[in-house]
């Protein structure tokens, strides 16, 4: 099974370790320091939370300033609507902000939010039996 690692360039590595433990997220202290917050999302999709100058030394260029331009849209599945909007609730009550009006297509139902640093994410449940 492949691992997926998002890193994402913070400005507060403190503030976003709450926000994203705030999810539900855990954070592996194995890979974490006073530059990194290593998020466990599941046992194959980790969230590397990194300081400016640390995730500088992984890129060529400059950061993007993800409150003004959408760089990437992180979508993790859900399993029911109701999760879909619990944690939605749990995003914009550690802090987090609105970024579209909740989805509705077909079969899938799905909520979008910025973190605290403008990382959009999307929450999708799909209800197979509909499909």
């Amino acid at each position: 099974m492949r691992m997926i690692f998002v890193n994402l360039p913070v400005a507060d590595l403190e503030a976003a370790t709450r926000f994203y433990t705030a999810l539900g997220f855990t954070k592996n202290p194995q890979f974490s320091d006073d530059t990194a917050s290593c998020m466990v999302i599941s046992e194959q999709i980790y969230v590397m939370l990194l300081t400016h100058d640390k995730f500088k030394g992984f890129i060529n260029g400059d950061i993007g300033d993800a409150k003004k331009a959408t760089q990437v849209l992180n979508c993790l599945s859900a399993g029911s609507r109701a999760e879909v909007d619990d944690f939605k609730a749990k995003a914009l009550g550690a802090g987090g902000g609105e970024w579209k009006p909740n989805m509705e297509f077909g079969p899938m139902y799905g909520c979008s939010f910025r973190d605290p640093d403008g990382h959009v994410w999307e929450i999708m449940y799909m209800d197979m039996s509909a499909a």
